[in-house]
């Protein structure tokens, strides 16, 4: 077994192929929709049969065929039976596809297939056609009157009697031998469709048949009774396919009922390897005893917050997600559980209108929800402000003692370490006695003033901002305010403020990504919406940034000659070693993936650079470094707008602080006299 599929395995479809297909099958479904009603469109019908190759790539059979099903019936629903019939062939065409590529078979494997596939889609046509005799004949009719269209315009013309009349008797042939030429035309279109598929789509289908597969959460079937505390690891290994060294060595480990423990330790040290053994994931070797199944997901059983909340979250309003996969009947006081992240009356929103640490706080809920014995949280404070931190950790304390949930929080904040019963320290996959170097983030280097004049006119304004996700709908939620900001050439400017201020949105609006409502962004006097690019966005998330195999091909695709020597001069701007160039990037540490997207940013050569949450998911190591990077950046002359929390590590290098709140502005005269000194107006 590889990362690169699921193993094929019997049982139920597992969670990972539920949502996988759901959200592919969803794909699928607009692609028909939109080809049927929309004029012209019909080329999108080509690209319909890629989403059904990924899943037969990656999981197993009745993964496809449930997907398929599902697909079908919502674009019969939607648009009507024939797009219900395509989204059946596409997924019959993907299938053949990705089933070969799973096989690593070649070109005449999958000839065989298509030939197969095609012979049984000729015969399904005609059997209908015989099956259902009126629109045999409504067919054979229509085609009938389209030839006597043309006949009467060719006998019209000069020597065209004698043409008229053999096509008349060519189309009476044709239509007399029906079955025959209708089974042979879907059977050869159906063949050369599969051909151009394997050569346009497969490249797809190679493109991402290397990224992740595997559910890492995924373990294996239990049909004891949902118990999953106490827990004992007795000598817990665990090595991921592939890798050459073993993610946890020799780890013993108790979690008892009614406990808060906290897991610290580096990134790269095991935190999220150890949080999946405690959710039910086999080890490699070593021994992981529990009275009862873990019941990932399960009532009573085990709850996972994720470092990234949106990866779990499925429901398209927020009180939607709560209850989102529970049993029908289940009673749950929506209501109340929102209240008690912080999230209350926000039931209604969507939710793809909510920040980052609003998702997490989501996440929570949704985990209380199945009233879980065991709630696991892996980094789940990593992109909340310090308020909502403090909050969060705050509930998540109380939970063992209001509900005897046992709570492990994966954290790198010592604060929120401090707050456990117990504190698990990880050091290279190995439980160590003493404690990880909880290192204040060193000084950064200072930042020159930027002079009162001589910098010109500002280099981005944004001049009465106004954006509403989902405007005129009832989940309309607005986001920015009139918002009125100006960034200098040379300048770094922080930007803080609670989550849900929109902070997000307002990088989204710099990068020319999203346009306003109302109001304008302008990159040197022209609309940034026109400029793509100038303002370049480093997300939150770096590795959702990073789409390409190696190190060296990501900075390459920015734009730059690999043979030139700019990519070794990329790496050497963010300080990574050049023979970083090869490496996968799944093998990056989060801050040298951190820095990997800031080097290609760079690469491109952009005029500004907007960073949303550059620190989120580092330990302390890693949050100076990136500190430190970006302070040298700045000091030679980078334009920056950093997006942070993290308000003591970047005030020191940056010229200005602006504090959003409800999407505007606020002025916060205690915390600008810090680098009033430092900065312009």
């Amino acid at each position: 077994m590889t990362d690169r599929a699921e193993p094929r395995g019997t049982g139920p479809l597992r969670p990972v192929e539920y949502a996988t297909g759901a959200v592919l099958g969803g794909l699928v479904v607009a692609l028909a929709v939109v080809a049927s009603v929309v004029p012209f469109a019909g080329v999108l019908q080509l690209l319909e049969p890629v989403p059904f190759g990924i899943v037969a790539v990656r999981y197993r059979a009745r993964t496809i065929v449930a997907t398929t099903v599902a697909a079908a019936v919502s674009a019969y629903v939607a648009a009507g039976a024939l797009a219900a019939a395509t989204v059946a062939s596409a997924a019959v065409l993907g299938g053949i596809i990705g089933s070969v590529r799973r096989q690593q078979r070649g070109a005449l494997t999958m000839l065989g297939y298509a030939i197969l596939g095609g012979i049984s889609h000729g015969l399904f046509a005609v059997g209908m056609l015989l099956l259902f005799s009126e629109s045999r004949t409504l067919l054979l009719d229509s085609i009938r009157n389209s030839v006597a269209g043309i006949v009467a315009i060719t006998e019209k013309m000069p020597g065209g009697a004698e043409s008229a009349a053999r096509f008349t008797e060519l189309t009476e042939t044709l239509l007399h031998w029906w079955w025959a030429w209708i089974g042979c035309s879907v059977a050869l279109f159906f063949v050369l469709a599969t051909i151009v598929a394997w050569a346009v789509l497969g490249a797809v289908l190679d493109r991402l048949t290397w990224l992740p597969g595997v559910d890492r959460l995924a373990a294996p079937p239990d049909d004891r009774p949902v118990d999953p505390l106490p827990i004992q690891l007795a000598g817990v290994r665990y090595r991921y396919p592939g890798s050459a060294v073993e993610a946890l060595r020799g780890v013993d480990l108790t979690v008892g009922t009614g406990e808060f423990l906290a897991v610290v330790g580096s990134n790269g040290s095991g935190k999220s390897t150890l949080a999946r053994v405690l959710a039910g994931r086999q080890p490699t070797a070593g021994t992981v005893a529990r009275p009862g199944a873990a019941g990932l997901g399960q009532a009573g059983g085990t709850g996972v917050v994720l470092q990234r909340p949106e990866s779990q979250t499925l429901g398209v309003l927020v009180a939607d997600d709560v209850v989102w996969g529970l049993p029908p009947g289940t009673d749950t006081d929506v209501d109340g559980l929102l209240a008690e992240v912080g999230l209350g009356g926000l039931g209604n929103r969507q939710t793809t209108t909510l920040s980052g640490g609003q998702l997490q706080r989501l996440a929570v809920a949704a985990a209380l929800a199945r009233r879980p014995a065991l709630l696991i949280a892996d980094e789940a404070t990593a992109m909340l402000d310090p308020r909502g931190r403090a909050e969060l950790v705050a509930l998540l304390s109380a939970l063992p003692a209001r509900h005897g949930i046992t709570v492990v929080l994966i954290t790198h904040h010592a604060a929120d370490a401090a707050a456990a019963d117990r504190v698990i320290h990880l050091r290279d996959g190995t439980v160590v006695d003493s404690p990880p170097r909880w290192l204040p983030i060193p000084a950064a280097p200072p930042v020159p003033a930027r002079p009162s004049s001589g910098t010109g006119e500002p280099l981005l304004v944004l001049h009465d901002v106004h954006y509403t996700y989902d405007s005129g709908t009832p989940w309309a939620a607005p986001a920015l305010r009139g918002l009125e900001l100006s960034v200098c050439r040379g300048e770094a400017v922080l930007v803080i403020g609670d989550n849900g201020s929109g902070k997000s949105t307002l990088a989204w609006v710099m990068a020319g990504l999203i346009t306003p409502d109302r109001g304008s962004c302008q990159l040197a006097g022209k609309p940034i919406a026109r400029q793509v690019g100038r303002v370049a966005l480093a997300f939150q998330h770096a590795r959702l940034q990073l789409q390409r195999r190696t190190v060296g091909a990501e900075i390459a695709s920015w734009g730059l000659n690999p043979g030139s020597g700019a990519v070794g001069r990329a790496l050497d701007a963010v300080g990574l070693d050049r023979a970083l160039a090869g490496r996968s990037i799944d093998e990056l540490s989060g801050g040298q993936a951190r820095r990997v997207a800031l080097a290609g940013i760079l690469a491109a050569q952009p005029q500004i650079v907007v960073l949303d949450e550059p620190l989120a998911g580092l330990d302390p190591a890693g949050r100076a470094e990136i500190v430190a990077l970006l302070a040298r950046l700045h000091a030679g002359g980078l334009t920056m707008v950093i997006i942070s929390h993290d308000i003591d590590e970047f005030t020191p290098i940056c010229n200005r602080t602006v504090r959003l709140e409800s999407g505007r502005i606020a002025a916060e005269p205690e915390l600008l006299m810090s680098t009033v000194g430092r900065a312009g107006s």
